[in-house]
């Protein structure tokens, strides 16, 4: 999917929060594109209606989310399944606002995929700094050692599934075990 030039500002390191009883909420098109945001996706990420309608999910991507864990949230939700997942977004400013998100499939009457959900509360900031930053980093840092994307996404996939082994648990667990 093409970023657009919104998705490009320069980083401010200020983070952006958003209150405890609020839900993000966007629907994206089989593609990624958004067909729905909510007025709290709209101020988090600084935009309006207008620049974000059609417009590609990933123009909210920060350069510090690795590229895996969005690899695994699209083959996830490709096959029809839900996925819970910590995620760093940019705003239009340049700021940034961690996430929980819970993504779902849309489907249509004859069980075919026609979309997606996606749900986003406020993380809990102490998984986020102890546990999901560090972790993140160590496999932002793996993909950026490869000579190509693609590589560097599948060694950092790799990566993250030493680090669930060594826990004894699957994806899905661990992101539970943090919820307390």
């Amino acid at each position: 999917m093409a970023e657009t030039e919104l998705a490009r500002p320069t980083l401010t390191g200020k983070e952006r929060f958003f209150g405890e009883d609020e839900v993000i909420v966007t629907k994206t098109d089989t593609g990624g594109r958004i067909t729905y945001a909510n007025q709290v996706f709209l101020r988090m990420c600084q935009m309006t209606e207008q620049q974000v309608l059609g417009k590609p999910h990933n123009l909210i991507r920060h350069p510090d989310m690795p590229r895996c864990v969005f690899k695994l949230l699209w083959d996830t939700i490709q096959q029809g399944r839900e996925i819970f997942a910590y995620v760093l977004n940019r705003a239009a400013s340049g700021d940034h606002y961690w996430v929980f998100a819970h993504v779902t499939p849309t489907y249509d009457n004859s069980g075919a995929i026609t979309g997606y959900h996606s749900n986003r509360r406020v993380p809990d900031p102490k998984v986020v700094s102890e546990v999901i930053a560090p972790l993140y980093k160590t496999l932002l840092e793996e993909e950026g050692r490869h000579d190509s994307r693609a590589k560097g996404m599948n060694a950092a996939i790799g990566r993250l599934t030493d680090v669930l082994n060594a826990k004894g648990l699957d994806y899905e667990r661990f992101i539970f075990s943090l919820q307390a």
